[in-house]
């Protein structure tokens, strides 16, 4: 073959396989395709043999006639030197040189990241870029979903809290407290009750106004917050009426403690405006082991009866059903 056919070839191959060699009949590199050029940045690949460049995987090879020898079969070859790349090739001869065709396979995500390839660095009728547009495309069509999907489970979620949450003192309301009841009624799990009153808030209301009342309920909802553990539960269930559930808390003389420190911090002045806003608490106490089949209606209308025992006594005290 001339010179002149020889460079018309490498040509030729330039355009249609711009990822390919021309070796000689002793395995060296006699042209490199502009892809290879760009992979092996800094390296002068013609005068190179072709096994100085790759190691040959598959099938197991360690000479270059070898290697010249497998023309039409599948090889898998690996640059020598980093980034070390796997590449696919096959061989075809042609005279007295040899085309040795490459491509990256699976690795050609990694590949286009590691040598920024662009759609000039495929074969013409390649349609890798493309496809891997589509793949990408794809992918963040997917994200987007998924991003969706979490802003709306997001707002579900917060549309839940909401719909169990007092917007005024950030307590549980009554919805959330019947919830509470019937999952601990079902699970057969012993708790107590607290029925809570606030005495004297209508004074406050009446003589300083909606604001103050706010401000009391609210303050009233931080001790309760403070004085509970986290699994236990605090629930606004009318204007100044609360209900405080313990999980596995049985014994009346913590109850009793619980209570006594309740009424204690309620009945310090809450200062709002420039004045003082004064209140206490009636408490009533009933406790779910001592039913034989409770029920949240039973135990709410005994808490209720043992709040107005209290109230009975003069306010500001806790009675056990």
């Amino acid at each position: 073959m001339s010179a002149w056919s020889q460079s018309d070839l490498a040509a030729c191959m330039d355009t249609l396989c711009p990822m390919h060699l021309i070796l000689n009949e002793q395995g060296g590199i006699v042209h490199a395709g502009p892809t290879l050029h760009k992979l092996r940045h800094g390296m002068t690949l013609p005068g190179m043999d072709v096994l100085d460049l790759f190691d040959v995987i598959r099938p197991k090879l360690v000479t270059a006639p070898a290697l010249l020898a497998r023309q039409g079969e599948k090889l898998h070859l690996q640059f020598r030197a980093e980034p070390q790349t796997v590449l696919k090739g096959v061989l075809s001869q042609c005279g007295k040189l040899y085309l040795l065709n490459l491509s990256f396979g699976i690795s050609v995500l990694e590949s286009i990241r590691d040598y920024e390839l662009t759609n000039a660095d495929f074969a013409p009728t390649d349609m890798m870029i493309e496809m891997l547009y589509l793949i990408e495309a794809k992918s963040a069509a997917m994200e987007a979903s998924r991003t969706l999907n979490q802003r709306l489970q997001g707002a579900k979620i917060a549309a839940e809290e909401q719909a169990f949450t007092d917007t005024l003192t950030g307590l549980k309301n009554r919805r959330a407290m019947d919830h509470v009841l019937s999952r601990l009624i079902t699970a057969d799990r012993p708790f107590a009750l607290m029925h809570l009153d606030l005495d004297f808030f209508k004074a406050v209301n009446d003589t300083m106004g909606h604001a103050a009342g706010d401000h009391v309920l609210q303050h009233i909802a931080q001790i309760m917050v403070d004085e509970v553990r986290e699994q236990d539960t605090v629930a606004r269930v009318g204007g100044d009426e609360f209900v405080l559930i313990f999980q596995n808390v049985e014994g009346r003389e913590t109850l009793a403690r619980i209570a006594a420190r309740l009424i204690e911090k309620m009945e310090k002045p809450i200062p709002f405006g420039g004045q003082d806003c004064t209140v206490s608490a009636s408490i009533g106490i009933v406790l779910s082991a001592d039913y034989d089949t409770p029920t949240a209606a039973t135990l709410l209308n005994d808490a209720d009866e043992a709040l107005y025992a209290s109230k009975r006594k003069g306010r500001a005290c806790y009675s056990f059903y």
